[in-house]
């Protein structure tokens, strides 16, 4: 997991960059079990450039407007999460209890409470239980070692903890990005996707930095599909401190300088590991799928194909049975709205090629159910129409996954 620009720090998390302390409290949201987390906060000690990336969806929540609301000047210093309770459909009384959790972070840190960046994932519709929520930020303990316990702290259907730090070199100094997410459901996001927090210690300008996040949620979160439901609450927010020491990154926002180019790359990398994860442990699921599709005439063209092969339901579950029913596969391409030729078009799982030209090769049954019986499942649609390609990520739909969302709030 290494590149020739960075290398991945072994058990990183989203506090390793310089200045960045995390810690998690439980606070009662979430049912008791052992370890239990349900409230986290994450700082710099010093101020950050911050950009965020929100959901398109109409229905936001109270923490998605507040947030919005507090990153219009580019600046944040810490982020506050509670995970059990959405805060979406909640009124006014909703954006009070967002902004009141805000507020209690910045008295705790000895910060503006319009620094403070908040976030909710869980039951839509239900208010928070606010006299919990005053507990358990009052008992939350950061520390520069307190990631692990942040990323614990933001999960909920979630199997495991999404985290990552790396190492790049900028300007001559050594610089780290962290990051840390949670997701397993209700994923398809259009924007970034459920909550996804990026630290950074390298200094960076604010119009490149909200340039640079936007890209890469272009190329990692935005082509993630678990169950084709876009969230209410999805969030990705990005802090830069400076702590680095390295000359400032991104003169314009369409900086292309060798040091830009090197942090829109580690950005990426980070970023698409996370929404790997996410997909990797999607719920219920098994499986991770991959979805290349090569040579479309538009980049528009392969993201849109990419996506709706990995979120179409009936390749999902042929997956999960290990089916090599590849003509669903191309059915979905045809229904993407890309440009395809049918007569020019390629089908590969794995190395194994199904289709030529739009005509289907005679393959080995039992042995293309053995290449889908793996624990990540490649995918691969030549147009032979152009030069563009796109990757997407999903996951197998398994009868789990239905139990899962059959019985959520009962």
């Amino acid at each position: 997991m290494e590149s020739q620009d960075f290398a991945v720090i072994p058990e990183g998390t989203v506090a390793s960059p310089k200045g960045f302390i995390a810690g998690s409290a439980y606070a009662g949201i979430k049912s008791p079990k052992p370890d239990a987390r349900d409230v986290a906060i994450l700082a710099s000690v010093t101020p950050c450039t911050a950009a965020g990336v929100f959901t398109t969806n109409k229905v936001r929540s109270a923490p998605v407007i507040v947030s919005e609301s507090n990153l219009t000047d580019n600046r944040a210093q810490a982020v506050v999460v509670n995970s059990g309770r959405a805060n979406a459909c909640t009124g006014d009384q909703g954006l009070a209890d967002a902004r009141q959790m805000a507020a209690l972070t910045a008295a705790k840190l000895g910060v503006q409470a319009g620094d403070v960046l908040v976030a909710g994932t869980g039951v839509i519709g239900v208010l928070l239980p606010m006299d919990k929520i005053v507990t358990g930020i009052d008992g939350v303990r950061l520390s520069e070692d307190g990631g692990h316990d942040f990323a614990r702290a933001i999960i909920t259907t979630d199997t495991r903890t999404k985290e990552i730090a790396i190492w790049v070199e900028l300007g001559g100094a050594k610089v780290t990005i962290g990051g840390a997410a949670k997701g397993a459901g209700m994923i398809h996001p259009n924007m970034a996707t459920m909550l996804a927090f990026v630290t950074t210690d390298a200094a960076v300008e604010p119009g490149f930095l909200q340039t640079a996040l936007r890209r890469a949620a272009d190329l990692s979160f935005n082509m993630v599909t678990i169950d084709s439901d876009t969230s209410t609450s999805d969030s990705l927010f990005l802090l830069a401190n400076g702590q680095a020491g390295n000359p400032p990154v991104g003169k314009s926002p369409g900086d292309v300088s060798p040091d830009a180019a090197t942090f829109q790359a580690a950005l990426t990398y980070v970023c698409t590991y996370l929404a790997k994860e996410i997909a990797r442990d999607g719920e219920g699921a098994t499986k991770l799928i991959e979805v290349n599709v090569e040579g479309a005439l538009s980049e528009t063209d392969a993201r849109l194909m990419a996506r709706t092969i990995a979120s179409s339901p009936l390749l999902k579950a042929a997956v999960h049975g290990n089916d090599p029913n590849w003509g669903r596969i191309l059915a979905a391409a045809g229904r993407s709205g890309a440009e395809m030729v049918e007569a020019k078009t390629d089908v590969f799982i794995d190395d194994l090629q199904l289709m030529r030209a739009g005509r289907p090769l005679p393959f080995d049954k039992k042995l293309a159910s053995g290449v889908l019986n793996r624990p990540e499942v490649f995918i691969t649609v030549r147009l032979n129409l152009g030069a563009y390609k796109a990757t997407a990520w999903g996951c197998d739909l398994t009868e789990e996954y239905v139990r899962i969302n059959s019985a959520y709030t009962t």
